[in-house]
């Protein structure tokens, strides 16, 4: 990497991104890593970064944040290791942390997930070790502390130097009892160079036979050990030798274990790191509303904004280069925004290089470059004897040298700093021969000759920032398309300078610059113009969708109520008829019985007539309706109805759902708070209705069952309790563990503190009837240990 480039690198302000990138990570090498971070110039490197970045953001959605916490380097102690020397507790420690945040990280990756992913091959490279994981943390309790259980030898050591001093404190026991305690400074035991010995009054020092082995600073006290444990205290102080040399044994054989690990335990470590800064991008793309670029041959950026400023006041904006122009001349006033401009473009483009995503919209698209030149800011320096022109001509000169066709180049305020008509011609020239060398253009200036440079010339697009003259206020609005002005006097005017001084200055302006700032004014006026017309046009539009969207329910709903109205009125019609037929067969079987009584009778009418001419007056009033049962449009046959399917009563026409058949075949059916049965060929299986009600059904059980996907990356892996009182502390625990479970993290950490123990016992005691937790169990060396609690959830 160049000097000049690094250069622009600082003036484009990337490290501070990188900064804010470092806070995101958990190791110390991988802050350092981020920290270290430089653009790559291939395409490829930058497309397998930006992949990174969004498989680890939609992990980090989906699964929450995998731990890297405790990881340290390990490198320097396994090499001591693999030269055969014997590594301490805490070094041991440090390892068993890297192998347990390896076998961690990897069932995060791996987990029951089928989804592939391009960090697959670092979940999958990482070879936890589970058996020396275990052994060093079941041998070393912590860095001062090593278990009964590291071996059988120290086991029983141990077993007698308890043994050992119990003997000895029941001997001090006994004079402390006996009328020797007279003599006693205190009635206590204490130590002095690793034996027993009880303070003695000086004066009666005599009194009790031993051997001295301190005096206190008064020399009112002689601590002295009695002749009667002086053998007790010598076997002890040979078992506590021997404990010595076991533990020494120990850690010499956890150490050449490690050193037969090596290998792996250093891949682990590095695939760790690489992890750690990959997760750092995600997380910093998260904070900061950032997406993942298209990489393509021109930059497009949408609702772009500087990632430097607060995202709720900056003011994002649409930039373009090397698609339509090559080249960007973008004017306006002092602090209207166009070094702003030019930061976000070459610092955007630095970032994506990077792998990190950026706070633009979705769509937005950046060229890989083989350097971002920046020539910004005034460099002028007293030591080399150089004004600002002569500052920015330096670099500019370098600049050229190695500009190419994948260069971006971005100068401010150019060809200032010496006369107005040499710098404009100067600065033209410049732009003219970068743009030969084919490299991406993008300057700020002043100059009324630059932006009819940029209207005449193939290529090069003028743009400006918006200025509000009424508020004496920019508004940080890059229009592309259109020149800007100074506004100088108008900001004068504004100011209060007198009008006939801005006179005198106006009377001096050429005529032609004159025209062509009038030129800018009434373009600028029509385009203001030209925007509130098409924002009224806009929300006429949005009007007029929203009008005929509502039409369209309206009618949509009168149609369905014309249609039930209709289908009623048929029902109820050939309820009517249905009953008139069986009132007729009623009058007919009793006129057949009044012709059996009286089939003598002369006057006797001849009924069938009559029933003939009854029933054709019946069906002429039924095809009246026009919706004869029998003749409606019916569906073609349906398979047979099961449970769960959604079916039409033929007879009522009445929608239903099968709960249950019968073991004759008859369906039990469920209408609203009607219960009904129905054989299967007086009811037709409704397709798209049981569609509709399963999808239904099912989207309710996911509603109840999964929280949104953003919920995981919102529930944090960690609560810190310490300061806190105990009703306060357990309130937050149970609103933590809710959310650690709507986010389904399988694993969290509550911390707690040491202190005086009162916070974790509550804690502690809390969790065990948590209906969240599976189980509890204090932390491990590098976890916190017992000022922290790690929870399993269910």
């Amino acid at each position: 990497m160049t000097e000049l480039l690094e250069k622009s690198i600082q003036t484009l302000e990337l490290p501070r991104v990188l900064a804010m990138l470092a806070d995101e990570a958990v190791t110390e090498e991988g802050k350092e890593t981020c920290r270290k971070v430089r653009p790559q110039t291939v395409v490829s490197d930058v497309s397998r970064l930006q992949k990174q970045t969004s498989a680890a953001f939609q992990m980090l959605v989906k699964h929450g944040t995998p731990s890297f916490s405790g990881v340290r380097p390990v490198a320097a102690a396994l090499q001591r290791a693999d030269r055969g020397g014997a590594l301490n507790t805490r070094e041991l420690l440090d390892i068993a942390q890297v192998l347990r945040c390896a076998r961690n990280v990897r069932e995060y990756g791996v987990g029951e997930s089928t989804e592939k992913t391009v960090l697959d091959g670092y979940f999958h490279s990482l070879s936890p070790n589970r058996f020396l994981e275990e052994k060093i943390s079941g041998s070393i309790l912590s860095e001062d502390e090593i278990a009964d259980s590291a071996s059988p030898e120290l086991a029983d050591i141990r077993r007698h130097i308890r043994a050992a001093a119990g003997k000895v404190r029941d001997v001090l026991n006994r004079l402390i009892s006996s009328n020797q305690s007279k003599y006693l400074q205190e009635s206590i035991i204490t130590m002095r160079g690793g034996r027993y010995v009880v303070p003695v009054k000086s004066e009666h020092k005599n009194e009790i036979p031993g051997l001295v082995h301190d005096v206190s600073g008064s020399g009112g006290t002689f601590f002295i050990e009695p002749m009667g444990v002086v053998n007790a205290n010598n076997e002890l102080r040979e078992l506590q030798m021997k404990e010595q040399k076991e533990i020494e044994r120990i850690l010499a054989e956890l150490s050449a274990d490690c050193a037969g690990f090596r290998e792996g335990i250093e891949d682990n470590y590095r695939t760790l790191i690489a992890l750690d800064v990959i997760f750092a991008r995600a997380k910093l793309s998260t904070h900061m509303g950032g997406m993942e670029p298209v990489l393509g041959d021109y930059i497009e950026l949408k609702k772009a904004r500087h990632p430097l400023l607060d995202p709720k006041t900056a003011v994002r904006n649409d930039l373009y280069l090397g698609k339509d122009f090559d080249t960007l001349v973008i004017t306006g006033p002092n602090t209207g925004g166009k070094t702003v401009t030019l930061k976000t473009l070459g610092l955007l483009t630095l970032m994506a290089q990077c792998g990190l995503h950026i706070p633009a919209m979705d769509g937005s698209t950046i060229r890989v470059c083989s350097a971002v030149l920046a020539d910004i800011g005034d460099e002028q320096s007293i030591d080399q004897s150089l004004s600002t022109f002569s500052s920015h001509m330096v670099n500019i000169v370098a600049m050229l040298e190695q500009l190419d066709e994948d260069t971006l180049v971005l100068f401010d305020e150019l060809g200032a700093g010496t006369d107005p008509v040499e710098g404009a011609a100067l600065a033209a020239a410049i732009i003219e021969s970068a743009r030969q060398l084919g490299a991406r253009v993008a300057a700020t200036t002043h100059y009324a000759e630059l932006k009819v440079y940029a209207m005449t010339t193939e290529g090069v697009e003028n743009a400006s920032c918006e200025f509000n003259v009424d508020t004496l206020a920019p508004t940080y609005r890059v229009l592309i398309g259109i020149p800007g002005k100074s506004n100088a006097f108008a900001i004068s005017r504004r100011l209060g300078l007198p009008d006939y001084i801005i006179q005198r200055a106006a009377d001096r302006i050429d005529a032609e610059n004159v025209r062509f700032e009038d030129v800018i004014s009434q373009l600028e006026s029509q385009r203001q113009a030209m925007e509130r017309e098409k924002e009224k046009a806009q929300e006429l539009r949005r009007e007029m969708e929203r009008t005929k969207a509502e039409a369209d329910h309206y009618r949509e709903r009168i149609e369905e109520e014309r249609r039930k109205a209709t289908e009623k009125a048929q029902a109820e019609a050939r309820a009517i008829i249905q009953e008139a037929r069986d009132t007729a067969d009623a009058v007919f079987k009793e006129l057949n019985a009044m012709r059996r009584r009286q089939e003598k009778a002369k006057e006797w009418v001849d009924d069938n007539q009559q029933r003939s001419d009854l029933r054709r007056t019946l069906n002429e009033a039924e095809n009246a309706l026009g919706a004869k049962g029998e003749e409606l449009e019916t569906p073609a046959p349906t398979r047979p109805a099961v449970v769960g399917d959604m079916v039409e009563v033929l007879k009522t026409h009445t929608q239903a759902q099968v709960v249950g058949v019968n073991k004759d075949g008859t369906l039990q059916l469920q209408a609203g708070i009607l219960k009904l049965k129905a054989k299967q060929d007086e009811v037709r299986v409704l397709e798209e209705a049981t569609a509709r009600h399963k999808q239904s059904q099912k989207d309710k059980a996911r509603k109840a069952t999964v929280p949104r996907p953003f919920r995981a990356a919102a529930a944090k892996a960690e609560l810190d309790l310490r300061g806190m009182m105990v009703d306060e502390a357990l309130a937050a625990v149970d609103m933590f563990l809710d959310n650690a479970l709507m986010g389904k993290l399988e694993t969290v950490t509550i911390i707690h503190g040491k202190g005086t123990g009162a916070l974790r016992k509550a804690v502690r005691e809390h969790l065990k009837h948590s209906r969240y937790v599976k189980s509890a169990r204090p932390g491990a060396y590098g976890e916190g240990e017992d000022g922290v609690t790690v929870v399993t959830m269910k």
